[in-house]
């Protein structure tokens, strides 16, 4: 048997647990990323061999249940839907999941409860949840949540504040019940390959997804992928502690310029008094308001929220999903060929 092949089984013996609890051929997820992640790239990460997750976001139950239909049209692999705990029609949502069979649900920003993690499961989909933090990890795993994702910083979109280096050491010894897929700052097999070799089960990607041919983003919302430096996919900026701002990263523009003086003037309009603080922080949280469909359908990078990842800079083309993919698989088994070229030569 050739090194390459061998690699390639142990590549596969790695990232069992997470394939086998996807039903995927890898252990890839797409991010889910508002307005991007819909059917035409959810199906094609799926079709590809990876495991494609549709954004509902912000969707009214009815729009979702558009969008599940839409996607089996085009894939008969299995998918999940990314829901936000703080929606208002969550319950609804799920049983909108359930009805049309979507075989995963990733419960994301917030501790989804007991009860709606059973109305996955009882459904008969399985319930995925994010782990910023060991002992919220282990706390979820009580609460009956059959997969966690542990996103470091380096994430495009909402973050938390801690990197995915120091997540994977925190989390990833630890927890053993349940397959765990990491996620922030992954542009590249062998990256992968280090944190599966840790415990990880399998990885989630969004940035080099977002920059693919199936995706439906705008061709400037693409280019500006191909121009960025990771050091161009900076988090949002709060002036003052008294009107927190959530922390989501993108691509420095005019738009997040514009924020930082939008901030500075409206804290000064609060403190000369000429606006309440509840209005001063509505203020504050509505400047981005569509800002992000602005930027994916319409394509005004300049004025929109470029929502992308540090792994941005490793992106140099516009590529289809599947040779995205394959490119992936291709430097993971590599990675482990090369290494254990290394361990023997040493031996």
């Amino acid at each position: 048997m050739s090194a390459m092949t061998d690699a390639r089984e142990t590549l596969n013996r790695l990232w069992k647990p997470g394939c086998d609890f996807l039903g995927s051929e890898v252990a890839i997820l797409g991010g889910a990323m508002s307005w991007v992640s819909e059917r035409n790239l959810v199906s094609a990460i799926s079709n590809a061999g990876g495991f494609g997750v549709i954004a509902c976001g912000a969707m009214t139950p009815e729009r979702l249940e558009e969008e599940i239909v839409a996607t089996q049209a085009l894939t008969k692999r299995p998918f999940g839907v990314n829901l936000i705990t703080m929606h208002p029609e969550l319950e609804r949502l799920v049983d909108v999941c359930v009805a049309h069979k979507v075989s995963h649900v990733v419960l994301a920003g917030g501790v989804p409860t007991s009860a709606i993690i059973k109305r996955v499961r009882d459904g008969g989909a399985r319930a995925i949840g994010f782990a910023p933090a060991l002992a919220l990890g282990k706390r979820l795993v009580k609460l009956g949540i059959e997969a966690l994702i542990i996103e470091g910083s380096e994430a495009g979109g909402h973050v938390g504040p801690v990197s995915l280096t120091v997540l994977a050491q925190e989390i990833l010894p630890h927890i053993k019940d349940v397959p765990v897929f990491v996620a922030g700052g992954l542009g590249r097999g062998d990256a992968i390959v280090s944190y599966l070799e840790q415990g990880a089960s399998g990885a989630q990607l969004g940035t080099i997804f977002a920059a693919s041919e199936e995706s439906i983003a705008h061709e400037n919302f693409k280019k500006a992928f191909l121009r960025a430096n990771a050091r161009d996919a900076v988090t949002s900026v709060q002036l003052d502690e008294q009107f927190p701002v959530i922390p989501v990263r993108g691509l420095a523009n005019a738009g997040s310029r514009g924020f930082l003086k939008h901030q500075a003037e409206t804290i000064r309009t609060f403190q000369s008094g000429g606006v309440s603080k509840e209005d001063a922080q509505l203020s504050i949280e509505h400047f981005w308001a569509g800002a992000l469909r602005r930027a994916v359908i319409e394509g005004d990078v300049e004025n929109g929220s470029v929502m992308a990842g540090q792994s941005v800079g490793m992106v140099k083309e516009v590529r289809p999903v599947s040779e995205i993919i394959a490119t992936l698989v291709e430097q993971a088994v590599e990675a482990i060929a090369k290494r254990e070229d290394r361990v023997h030569a040493s031996a």
